[in-house]
Parts: C-alpha cells; sequence; structure tokens
C-alpha cells in the first residue's frame, strides 16, 4: 500500500497525472472525420467516414504533451454515392475487406499560441503506417449546458495517395487527399 501511495504522489508531483482526458463525441455527432479530392482535376470530390472513435488528452500547463489517437472504420467511407463508395471499399483504394480500419496516433504537439499548433503523428492506412502532420486549430473549450467540460478542435493535413499503396488514381491533380479532422471532446471525471 506505502508503494502504490509513493507511486501515486510521484505521479501527481510529476504532472504525470495533469492532463484532462477527452473521449471524442461521436455519441453527439460532433465530431467528423472529412476528406476532399480532385476528380480528374475538373472539380472536387468530397466524402467522410461514419464510424471512428477516439479519445485526446490536453494539459494546460504542459500543452506539448497533448496527444489524440483515433480509430477509423474504414468501411464507413461515405461520398453519397453508393456506386462509387463501393469501389473505394475495394482494393483499388482502401482495401476494407483485408484492412477494415486506419488509425492515427499522435506522438507530437508543438503549440503556437491560444492552443493552435502542429500535431504530428503515424497514420496507417491500407496496412501502411507513415508520419504526418497536421495544423490544428482550437475552435473552443468550456463548461457544457450538462454540467460537463468540452474542448474542440479542427486539424487539416494532406496525404499522398501513393504513400499508401492505393492502386488507384484519376490523374496527377489526383493525387493529393484533403484531410480534415473536427473534434470535440468531452472531459472524464
Amino acid at each position: 500500500m506505502k508503494i502504490k501511495n509513493l507511486l501515486l504522489g510521484l505521479a501527481l508531483s510529476t504532472g504525470i497525472a495533469q492532463a484532462d482526458i477527452y473521449n471524442i463525441d461521436t455519441k453527439g455527432a460532433h465530431a467528423f472525420v472529412q476528406f476532399k479530392i480532385q476528380h480528374l482535376g475538373y472539380s472536387w470530390l468530397y466524402g467522410r467516414f461514419d464510424s471512428f472513435s477516439g479519445t485526446f488528452n490536453y494539459d494546460e500547463k504542459n500543452p506539448s504533451a497533448s496527444s489524440i489517437e483515433m480509430t477509423v472504420d474504414t468501411s464507413s467511407v461515405n461520398s453519397n454515392h453508393a456506386m462509387r463508395d463501393k469501389h473505394l471499399r475495394s482494393d483499388d483504394f482502401l482495401n476494407v475487406d483485408k484492412f477494415p480500419q486506419a488509425s492515427f496516433k499522435s506522438s507530437a504537439f508543438s503549440e503556437t499560441e491560444n492552443g493552435n499548433g502542429t500535431m504530428l503523428g503515424d497514420l496507417t492506412l491500407n496496412g501502411v503506417t507513415k508520419n504526418i502532420e497536421l495544423d490544428v486549430q482550437l475552435i473552443g473549450a468550456g463548461k457544457d449546458p450538462w454540467g460537463g467540460y468540452r474542448r474542440g478542435y479542427e486539424a487539416k493535413g494532406e496525404i499522398k495517395l501513393s504513400d499508401f499503396k492505393i492502386k488507384k488514381s484519376l490523374g496527377p491533380k489526383s493525387e493529393t487527399l484533403f484531410l480534415t479532422i473536427s473534434v470535440e471532446g468531452i472531459k472524464q471525471k
């Protein structure tokens, strides 16, 4: 018992237990994983993933210790067109039969000011893991009407399809996918 109390005291004094943990609010539909990519260089194709989950933490005294982990059900891709979504699920693109999940796990956060900054982390997609960079913007934080506390961010980044062994491309202007992740987290008590 003394060792357990000593470890708890050490964790509290060193700041290990200082970060607030937030569950991403997917139940209330206050979070989104969206993308856009050029179609033949003539227009934008927009889409989203309807099923995902994750948590993040933020420590106001030590923002560089902030982190996020998310998992996305790749079969939940939704571009508002059933036949295209079927093709996106095939091995030409997301290969959902072999790789039913994509994930992101941050490795570093560098805050510039007011909660904004740059998040680095590993994106695993189509069986390939690559380090990517996301520009992060704090949308806001505060008490909610139900007695809880929430914090919201939007992160944007770009990925090259070929980096993740995605076979199909509709020309050179369709090689870059623009990703937007909007999360509202509910602080855990």
